[in-house]
């Protein structure tokens, strides 16, 4: 394997590290503030992180490099609002999709076709996680302060993981 592209793939690895310690982080204060249904919404996005972050650990191993256990710096564990934590998500989002185009500029310039036609699914995945955030901003920025309006988009996020669990046949955090 391409020394420059396994260096650029286990750095992708402790950045899907750090996006599930921050999900994870997420998650435990939306738990702790009330917002159950976010916070099963986070802990399922924490593990999909996890799983990302395998699937690289994998790949590099496969091609005959060696994926790398992350560290990771402490991500933060209090939060302004259910919004401001959603921002942060998309926020956190746009800049793993950043990454994932920095890497396949690199395999392109490389003339590493294997490991570019790998990074399509994070291609297309980053696509999903940010739109993903923006509906669920945009939901948020409709309902403003109105707790009632808090109240039902909490629930409907927890019956979304529900959902979405199912349909990949994993259990949802509880």
């Amino acid at each position: 394997m391409n020394k420059k592209i396994e260096k650029s793939l286990n750095e992708q690895i402790s950045l899907e590290f750090y996006s599930s310690n921050l999900y994870l982080a997420m998650a435990s204060w939306a738990e702790v503030n009330g917002f159950s249904g976010t916070a099963a919404f986070l802990y399922k996005h924490a593990e999909e992180e996890r799983i990302h972050m395998l699937k690289l650990m994998h790949f590099i191993n496969e091609r005959g490099g060696q994926g790398l256990s992350p560290g990771s710096e402490v991500p933060p564990k209090s939060f302004k609002s259910v919004k401001a934590l959603f921002q942060e998500v998309l926020d956190h989002e746009v800049v793993v999709t950043n990454e994932i185009n920095n890497l396949v500029g690199l395999c392109l310039s490389e003339k590493d076709f294997t490991t570019h036609n790998f990074l399509q699914w994070y291609v297309s995945e980053q696509l999903e996680e940010e739109n993903l955030a923006r509906t669920i901003l945009d939901k948020l920025k409709l309902i403003g302060n109105d707790g009632s309006g808090m109240y039902h988009f909490d629930r409907d996020i927890q019956t979304l993981t529900a959902i979405s669990a199912s349909a990949s046949g994993t259990p949802t955090a509880k």
